[in-house]
């Protein structure tokens, strides 16, 4: 099976903000690589419109090689979106979601295959709900934001997780990797 995983940039107080970080070429690189080892990225409707910004890079290079490299594992990796207010996607590597995220998640971990990530906040508040979050990988970045959309928002029940690595940046960012803990062990 398949694991489900949310990976998410955040600042040090907790907020989803990509205005907030500024990520660095370690990091583009990092991302790229975590890409070309996915098959398949799940956004909801702002983040993907958010994400569309990399196939303009594909068009259009930067000249920024950590960049550029990120903007064409952006454009290969399928991603679905799930949206109320989307009635169709331009980006050839993209589709709307053809089910509800439950059961588009639970098919799509009965299949064969690398793992599924999951790269919207939304999402990943309702995946934490249902249970279907295998793994965490919050890249928190040296930033107070003071403000903006907080990762866990409306999460009222208790969740606990075990650390089971950590990658550090050189410009001070920090994967934390976690994986659901079993209240009981």
């Amino acid at each position: 099976m398949r694991k489900v995983i949310a990976a998410i940039n955040m600042t040090l107080d907790g907020f989803c903000d990509h205005t907030a970080i500024d990520p660095d070429e370690e990091i583009h690189r990092h991302y790229a690589s975590l890409l070309s080892n996915a098959d398949i990225i799940l956004y909801g409707r702002i983040t993907y419109q958010l994400m569309e910004f990399w196939r303009g890079l594909v068009e259009n290079p930067s000249g920024d090689k950590s960049m550029d490299e990120f903007a064409v594992e952006m454009n290969k990796i399928p991603k679905t979106v799930f949206s109320h207010s989307l009635q169709h996607v331009d980006w050839k590597s993209a589709k709307l979601a053809d089910q509800d995220l439950e059961e588009e998640v639970l098919e799509l971990r009965k299949q064969s295959g690398k793992d599924i990530f999951v790269g919207s906040r939304s999402l990943i508040m309702q995946l934490m709900k249902l249970k279907l979050i295998d793994e965490f990988q919050l890249c928190v970045h040296p930033v107070i934001a003071g403000s903006g959309l907080p990762l866990f928002e409306n999460i009222h029940e208790r969740t606990i997780l075990k650390l089971i690595k950590t990658k550090t940046f050189s410009g001070g960012a920090v994967i934390l990797y976690y994986q659901p803990a079993n209240e009981k062990e």
